[in-house]
């Protein structure tokens, strides 16, 4: 058998693995968007390097848009089969699928507009709410540490992996010319000690593993000054300068580590009192779903949940449902803090808020998370004196801020600690994908100081025999 990389390679976006199996059988690993990739962002989603129909069998490791986002174009494309995933994720991808068709169809609507004026063709999105509805109905979930059988020759488990709620490894198990083959894919591994959710699992031996790479040569801060920092934050723009303070956060995740952070300040009496909104329909949904799930939190937050039901919410805290509502908050001169999606501010009610704000110096953006170096979040992250947003200038006079401290993501610490439950020497070889190549050249050299003798970085749409 084979495995090839048609996503997620050499990058950290658009995850997709394809094993083929000698019976012809195939599996696809993630069938994730690509964002954030500039010009060529178009092109790669619209090509999957490989023929949808000829897709037997899905798996999917969790609901963020850069690991589910294709799916609707996966069936509409011809896959028949179903979508085995997590409980949670089912729940999560559910939302997050149908809101991205709805943001296709609105730039599709408003780019055919100036096409028009122009006389060119128009275009169609990558995929539409019907075929975003159509995938939801194909998912079959599976819990956590449960094998599963798919056919009589291939089976897998999920094991939880800390990332988001439902994020899952997926191990799969081949078997194939009288002998069977463990293949694990991380997904994307979590923090030990994260500020909501469970450490990742341990997980029964791989013969070939997948993982990871996104902080192969970073360590992340410690958590204890998330709070801090925030409330440094909101005293120093909105007590101080009287401004705003804009947070670009991921719907799934980090929205939620916020809402905590500034609970926990409110339960300890120093949260400052201003206006707090969490500007997206989809973080309001998302953080609805998180609160199903609290068998999946961490032992921190369920003794929180012994005196407060809501740890993700506050007085004053407000949810944006209608547009009209978000346009309100770019005219109001009342200091608050506004948290909204993309966390990479490449996309949604965020990129507006940036656009109204960051020419006022009273105001501050404050980055919470990893951006992919071209989007807007990437280029903010550089400190530019300006910056292109819906195809205009503006002067970055807004102060620019970043939390290192949080991440859904495992440092390279992190990423070690997943891989220690596993007997090296068995190891035949590790697949690092989800990175920048420069990070995976980093972490293959601490794997191979760890014992591991065979770490491959592939690139885009290769081929590696099993």
């Amino acid at each position: 058998m084979n495995i090839s990389f048609h996503g997620a390679a050499r990058t950290v976006t658009g995850s997709k693995h394809l094993i083929t199996l000698d019976n012809g059988k195939k599996l696809l690993l993630d069938c994730g968007m690509f964002q954030g990739m500039g010009k060529q962002t178009i092109e790669l989603n619209n090509n999957f390097g490989f023929d949808a129909s000829t897709i037997d069998y899905m798996i999917l490791s969790h609901a963020h848009i850069d690991h589910c986002g294709l799916l609707p174009k996966l069936v509409k494309d011809g896959y028949k089969g179903v979508v085995f995933a997590t409980p949670a994720t089912k729940d999560l991808a559910s939302v997050l699928l149908e809101d991205s068709a709805g943001i296709q169809e609105n730039d599709v609507k408003f780019e055919n507009k100036k096409r028009a004026l122009q006389g060119l063709p128009y275009v169609k999105p990558l995929y539409t709410t019907d075929d975003a509805l159509l995938a939801i109905t194909r998912f079959k979930t599976v819990d956590y540490n449960t094998w599963f059988a798919i056919d009589d020759s291939i089976s897998f488990c999920f094991t939880d992996a800390g990332h988001i709620i439902g994020s899952a490894a997926v191990h799969v198990r081949i078997a194939e010319h009288g002998k069977t083959t463990q293949i694990t894919f991380s997904g994307d591994v979590g923090r030990y000690r994260d500020i909501i959710l469970r450490s990742p699992a341990t997980f029964e031996q791989a013969d070939y593993i997948i993982i990871e790479s996104t902080y192969g040569n970073s360590l992340h801060e410690a958590f204890t000054f998330t709070t801090d920092e925030i409330l440094h934050w909101i005293e120093k723009t909105c007590i101080e300068k009287k401004g705003k303070l804009i947070l670009p956060a991921f719907s799934v995740g980090r929205t939620q580590e916020i809402l905590y952070a500034l609970n926990q300040l409110s339960l300890e009496n120093r949260l400052p009192k201003v206006d707090y909104f969490v500007d997206s329909p989809l973080s309001m949904k998302a953080t609805a779903i998180v609160k199903n799930y609290p068998q999946y939190f961490n032992d921190t937050i369920q003794k929180v949940l012994a005196h407060d039901d809501d740890p993700f919410g506050f007085d004053g805290l407000q949810f944006i449902q209608s547009i009209d509502d978000s346009k309100r908050l770019n005219y109001t001169k009342t200091p608050c803090v506004i948290i909204s999606a993309s966390g990479m501010a490449e996309a949604g009610r965020v990129k507006h808020h940036i656009s109204n704000g960051i020419e006022n110096s009273n105001n501050s953006i404050l980055l919470t998370g990893y951006c992919e170096p071209n989007s807007l979040g990437g280029k903010l992250k550089r400190n530019p004196k300006e910056v292109s947003i819906f195809g205009q200038w503006h002067q970055v006079n807004a102060e620019i801020g970043q939390i290192r401290s949080m991440s859904a993501h495992g440092d390279y610490k992190d990423l070690l600690q997943f891989l220690s439950c596993q007997d090296v020497a068995k190891v035949k070889k590790v697949f690092l994908v989800h990175g920048e190549y420069e990070m995976q050249q980093a972490f293959s050299e601490k794997l191979h100081q760890k014992g591991f003798t065979s770490v491959v970085i592939p690139e885009p749409h290769q081929t590696e025999n099993l």
